[in-house]
């Protein structure tokens, strides 16, 4: 019989990329999954679809305490009579209903950890709210002693907090050698994508644009999406920035291919942001698009073997332009970044960490 897993997140499926090849290699591997998600708008897209069921929660809350409780109380009540065989939380933010869940079904319970969640800036810069979230992390987490993150240095650190021996499953795009894309690039289109949120470096490329013969396309929301867009407005950008909010994944692949320079900036502030490797790191990569990135560790292992990014040592205005024309001005880097692109999507792509989900779950299984 199937092995049925059961995925809880604290988001709309629809945009979560790195979930939809995760329950899509499981469900080619011969499992049954259930992604549950949530919704936090009332006008949401209807569910993609997938090869994998989905269930998705409407929440009325929008930020704090009682989103994270509404969260929470719906993903339990709501899955509590649904069967499975194995309960896995996404982030720390789902991690108390599949905790109970797994208590109460008697199941195997699971954590994929995308961040060190108490360490991001929007909470470790906030004592109360750092005080919350680090209590529910010391209860619960330690419980959860079968799991995996997305770089070795997170994985490290799990287990020098807590002694937690957690596989590294990176969240690299799926490689398709068959795409022709080398002559989509607009030379005069910059790329941000991701969340929108406080450390992510957005003012800065904001204000880079006053300098900048561009148009930057901003696909993500947020906790400072709006604020993001009061700073454009105020500078007199707003002709130079498109706000596209979420976009869908294979929407998002077309504007990724298109780009001539993915922004990948991160403050280096809190462990979480130091230690991270974005998602969008491999999708710049697998569209063949240079990127300039943070010089951090993770990000400075990977261009150390295959020269794909720009690396700053400083998040400022001021080195987001200087990088920004060097790769416009000098076609002989912009060629041998993209030219190491198609080298390292060689080894960073899914169908490599696809090989090690598949037996992280069967031997998760086959252990009894």
């Amino acid at each position: 019989m199937k092995k049925r897993i059961l995925f809880l997140i604290g988001d709309d499926p629809n945009y979560d990329q790195r979930m939809q090849k995760i329950c899509s290699s499981l469900v080619n591997d011969n499992y049954e999954v259930l992604l549950a998600g949530i919704a936090k708008t009332k006008n949401v897209k209807p569910l993609l679809s997938q090869s994998f069921e989905q269930r998705r929660f409407r929440v009325f809350s929008k930020t704090g305490f009682l989103l994270f409780a509404e969260v929470n109380f719906r993903l339990f009540f709501n899955l509590l009579f649904t069967k499975c065989d194995a309960i896995c939380a996404i982030d720390l933010d789902t991690i108390m209903p599949a905790y109970f869940l797994s208590i109460i079904k008697g199941k195997k319970r699971v954590h994929d950890a995308h961040e060190l969640f108490c360490e991001m800036p929007s909470i470790a810069l906030r004592t109360r709210i750092h005080k919350f979230w680090k209590s529910i992390e010391k209860t619960f987490l330690p419980k959860f002693k079968k799991g995996y993150t997305v770089n070795e240095s997170l994985a490290k650190e799990y287990n020098t907090m807590y002694g937690l021996s957690y596989e590294v499953i990176m969240n690299a795009a799926v490689l398709n050698q068959e795409d022709k894309i080398e002559g989509e690039k607009d030379k005069r289109l910059l790329l941000y994508q991701g969340a929108i949120q406080a450390g992510r470096g957005i003012e800065y490329i904001i204000q880079a644009m006053n300098y900048i013969d561009a148009h930057l396309v901003i696909c993500g929301k947020g906790d400072y999406f709006e604020e993001a867009k009061r700073l454009a407005s105020a500078l007199g950008l707003q002709d130079k920035i498109d706000f596209k909010g979420y976009v869908l994944p294979a929407d998002l692949k077309l504007i990724t291919r298109k780009a001539f320079i993915g922004l990948n900036t991160t403050l280096a502030e809190g462990k979480s942001y130091y230690l991270s490797l974005s998602n969008r790191t491999f999708d710049y990569m697998h569209a063949l698009t240079p990127q300039i990135a943070m010089d951090l560790p993770e990000y400075a292992h990977i261009n150390s073997e295959f020269e794909v990014a720009l690396l700053i040592k400083e998040l400022s205005t001021e080195n987001i332009v200087s990088a920004v024309r060097r790769l416009m001005q000098d076609e002989a880097l912009y060629s041998r970044l993209q030219q190491n692109c198609k080298r390292a999507q060689l080894q960073y792509n899914w169908q490599h960490e696809e090989k090690k989900l598949l037996s992280f779950y069967n031997n998760l299984f086959n252990a009894g």
